[in-house]
């Protein structure tokens, strides 16, 4: 069986593939090059990432089209908190040419404990690269991670990564036994009634927050259960699925009431929770500053609050002697007491903190600087960018929401000026309306900037579908009337001859530096475009440029000094400069 997303791909590709389980490849192989052709030309063929599982012995376990980022790993050959590695390494493709192991490749490796991952760059039908990795030393409280490559195909070191199995083997044994060195994830099961665009996204985040997803059910239903989400029935059957697979986490797609979460939970046996709530456990372990732990601990109680669950009369606090008779107040309204009590300190202590923003952000704009701010779909590559064009070394991750606090750092541009420019939350669809309340201050760094540049992942599949997401946000928040530049971000990783969307963009790839200098040149000229309020004292003698004012700029006041003319009007920076210059 083929796992994960096989719709659309012709059955003589996956016969081929059914194949593999057939074969015995080489013990002495970490590569069979007979199965890296296979997995190249059906990679090629179906443009998507192949994921094998192979033994010691050199047999195929498991098949799997799609990520470790976007597919249920196989459950019943993965164990945890092993004494020693499982025996199994993982090799897997990426259609888009890079041989290089992401950060949730190395998650993998250290929670499976597989003997290596591998990952094999596909690029023009032919293989670009391989990279592997093992589990080294342990660094830090944790397992170190020891890689090797990218090598070209012919020269994988065969026996040299054979023999870092075994080395592998005896450091976990090791670390295990003389340290108590584990690492483990909750078991996850995925349920959606959306879509498999819906389902990958959420995938995505329950694997950011740590865990490790075995399974994934996808439910037609036009309209949740208002009792169970999924229907009695369909819960009644994974529950079974449940027991059978060891979940320890069920992961909801959509937001669910108090009453859906607790009989949910009553029929699975075990612990359940709704997209918000993953959203928001990413959010609370990524917050670094004041503002931000406060803005999560803010969506947090008011997501809570409607779901806070009294145990009854019982926990009621009694009173005694006349007007203190009766239940007294339940342990539940103590509970809703104690959170609305917290929710009005931290909105307090937020209005602070964006009154400091405000003053902040006053004294940028009485200095005339122009204010730039980079926004887009999480994981679009928007700090990249940032780090690209400043040489800031925001923090940069293969992972959702990697960035939750504002950057601010300064741009030269190509004419001599210069901007600030902004780095930004990143949206996703159904993004909490708890989060954006509570990050309102965080967001309004977009509604006050001058010029807004919306970073696309080119490469993405549902690029189109994510970017309609980002200015239906915008429009939440009000800024959807901003001037807009459009950056389609990696585009090394497609072909740039195809027709885009939006036919203006910028094709830019923030990691090799490509299109940034285009990039630059168009927020310029969009920042140039802009009309903002300044004021000019000018000399009697100057009567050129009080022309030139009244002519191309909208005068708001004039007053005559013993220097000259004071004028406070609303123009364009061009206009500002050529007054500048003739002053």
């Amino acid at each position: 069986m083929i796992h994960g997303n096989t719709e659309g791909i012709r059955e003589s590709v996956l016969a081929e593939l059914e194949k593999l389980y057939d074969q015995e490849f080489g013990r002495e192989d970490f590569l069979p090059d007979r199965l890296l052709a296979i997995l190249v030309r059906a990679t090629s063929q179906i443009n998507r990432e192949l994921m094998v599982y192979i033994t010691r012995e050199g047999s195929i376990l498991e098949i799997a089209v799609g990520s470790i980022s976007s597919v249920a790993l196989p459950q019943r050959h993965l164990r945890r908190n092993l004494d020693r590695l499982s025996g199994i390494r993982c090799i897997h493709t990426h259609p888009g040419g890079s041989p290089r192991l992401s950060t949730v490749d190395e998650q993998a490796l250290r929670l499976l404990r597989f003997d290596a991952m591998c990952a094999v760059g596909v690029e023009d039908g032919r293989a670009s690269g391989i990279s592997a990795a093992f589990l080294g030393d342990v660094e830090y409280g944790q397992l170190s991670i020891v890689a090797y490559g990218p090598v070209k195909p012919g020269r994988i070191p065969q026996n040299l990564w054979m023999r870092e199995i075994e080395a592998a083997d005896r450091r976990v044994e090791k670390a295990i036994r003389e340290m108590d060195v584990t690492e483990s994830a909750e078991k996850a099961l995925l349920i959606s009634i959306d879509s498999d665009e819906s389902m990958d996204e959420l995938n995505q985040l329950a694997t950011t927050a740590g865990a490790l997803v075995v399974d994934r059910v996808l439910q037609n239903r036009r309209n949740p259960d208002p009792a169970t989400y999924i229907g009695s029935g369909k819960a009644e059957e994974l529950s079974l699925l449940c027991q059978a697979e060891e979940i320890d986490l069920v992961i909801v797609d959509d937001e669910l009431t108090g009453a859906q979460q607790r009989n949910l939970e009553d029929t699975l046996g075990v612990r359940v929770i709704d997209r918000t709530a993953l959203i928001l456990d990413i959010f609370a372990a990524r917050a670094e500053s004041r503002e931000g732990k406060l803005q999560v601990e803010l969506a947090q109680m008011k997501y809570r609050l409607p779901r806070l669950m009294g145990l009854g009369a019982s926990l009621s606090r009694l009173g005694g002697g006349i007007g203190t008779r009766g239940p007294g107040e339940t342990q539940l309204e103590v509970d809703r007491r104690r959170v609305r009590r917290r929710i009005d300190e931290m909105t307090a202590e937020l209005r602070e903190l964006a009154a400091q923003r405000d003053m902040r952000r006053a004294r940028r704009q009485k200095q005339n600087q122009s204010v730039v701010a980079l926004v887009g779909y999480t994981n679009a590559g928007k700090s990249t960018l940032l780090n690209a064009l400043s040489g800031a070394n925001a923090l940069v991750e293969d992972k959702l929401f990697a960035t939750l606090d504002p950057i601010l750092r300064k741009i030269d541009l190509p004419g001599g000026g210069d901007c600030l420019l902004v780095d930004t939350v990143g949206f996703i669809r159904k993004l909490p309306h708890q989060l954006v309340e509570a990050f309102k201050s965080t967001l309004e760094e977009a509604l006050y900037a001058d010029l807004l540049v919306v970073v696309s992942d080119a490469s993405s599949p549902h690029q189109q579908e994510q970017r309609q997401v980002v200015f239906q946000v915008l429009d939440e928040l009000g800024a959807r009337g901003k001037p807009v530049i459009e950056a389609l971000n990696k585009c090394d990783l497609v072909d740039t001859n195809e027709e885009i969307e939006p036919k203006n963009a910028v094709w830019i790839s923030a990691e090799k530096g490509e299109g940034l200098d285009a990039l630059k040149q168009e927020i310029e000229l969009g920042l140039s475009r802009i009309a903002r309020e300044e004021e000019f004292l000018i000399p009697y003698s100057k009567g050129a440029a009080l022309s030139l004012l009244h002519d191309r700029a909208r005068v708001l006041d004039t007053s005559y000094e013993a220097e000259g003319t004071r004028v406070r009007a609303v123009l364009d920076a061009q206009t500002a400069e050529r007054v500048r210059r003739m002053l």
